[in-house]
């Protein structure tokens, strides 16, 4: 393995540690003002999220420094490409940032539910882009010879890329649903094991669809190996298995196979995109790659002794903010948020 491929698959790793701690962030977002019937109940809910949404947004952070690092080709392209999508998503990340720590400042009627609109809108908005974002990215985009994005906008807005939004929108939906249904109580959840139950099956359809037309857009599937094809096979078999375990009650099991669907799925998008990382619509060989995409090997080099001290300090001191803060809530409880 050269260092090209392993600073791919670290970033893959990143983008999975995102995807897998951010996606219930984002259903918890959306399904606020769902399962929370009034302001203990809401806070109750915001608690459960609140010791950990800032330090699981670090590490999409994380994955875009180490683009830009490993890969300035990549980055430049598709940050200048996705700009005003980029721009819109940060905007909404800040939004629900400052809602998220302003809510609890005022207890006067109507300044909580500003903020939790903003809550809401700021988990929704993210949720949808990303997956019009990472569609786009197997798909293919207008990219010239001098690796320069010529598309528009509008490029990036097609029945697929939403579709994708849709898809990612759905998955967090329920992610979030399950993971409030361990870790509140009382009436919220019972209200969160229902949904995630109503929720199961639309979602299961919506990536079946998803997939399906994947095969008609892009040739991601096309050319999965035997090893990615397992893993997109392990993707959908989690997914399956999330209806089982609610059914039975056992909620821990469905946040695990919640969380491989995830990760699986990112897997299966590297996989396919391999040794591709953006895709030009315009003509093939324009493609990004690894290889001519990326930094001098002396830079790769330096970056590979870096991120492997201190990405295992930074994992574990997650690890041990998770455990600290692992106790269930109730909506009577001390609340911060």
């Amino acid at each position: 393995m050269d260092l090209n491929t392993l600073w791919f698959i670290l970033i893959m790793v990143l983008f999975i540690g995102f995807f897998v701690l951010e996606g219930f962030d984002y259903g918890v977002g959306v399904l606020l003002p769902i399962l929370g019937r009034n302001d203990d109940e809401r806070r109750a809910v915001l608690n459960t999220i609140g010791p950990h949404w800032d330090g699981n947004e670090v590490w999409a952070l994380t994955a875009g420094g180490a683009i830009f690092a490993a890969f300035p080709m990549w980055y430049a392209t598709m940050f200048s490409g996705f700009y005003l999508a980029l721009v819109v998503l940060l905007l909404a990340l800040i939004a629900r940032g400052v809602a998220i720590e302003y809510r609890s400042k005022d207890t006067r009627p109507g300044w909580r539910p500003m903020w939790d609109a903003l809550i809401f809108i700021g988990s929704l908005v993210p949720a949808v882009l990303w997956g019009v974002a990472l569609s786009n990215l197997a798909r293919g985009v207008p990219i010239d010879g001098a690796m320069q994005f010529t598309g528009t906008f509008w490029d990036l807005v097609s029945p697929y890329s939403l579709l994708a939004g849709v898809a990612t929108l759905a998955v967090f939906l329920l992610h979030g649903a399950i993971f409030l249904a361990l870790k509140v109580r009382d009436d919220v959840a019972e209200r969160a094991r229902k949904l995630a139950a109503q929720l199961w099956l639309p979602v299961v359809i919506i990536v079946v669809a998803f997939v399906v037309y994947s095969y008609a857009e892009t040739d991601v599937f096309i050319r999965l190996g035997v090893n990615p094809g397992v893993a997109a096979i392990g993707a959908f078999a989690a997914l399956l298995s999330i209806g089982w375990f609610i059914r039975v009650k056992s909620y821990g099991w469905a946040f695990v196979m919640s969380m491989a669907t995830v990760a699986l799925s990112i897997v299966t998008i590297f996989s396919g995109l391999y040794p591709r990382v953006m895709v030009s619509s315009s003509e093939p060989t324009f493609s990004l790659t690894i290889y001519n995409a990326s930094s001098t090997p002396y830079t790769l080099s330096v970056m590979t002794f870096v991120a492997l001290t201190l990405v295992p300090v930074v994992l574990l001191y997650q690890g041990w903010s998770y455990w600290v803060f692992r106790q269930r809530l109730r909506r009577d409880d001390p609340h911060v948020y």
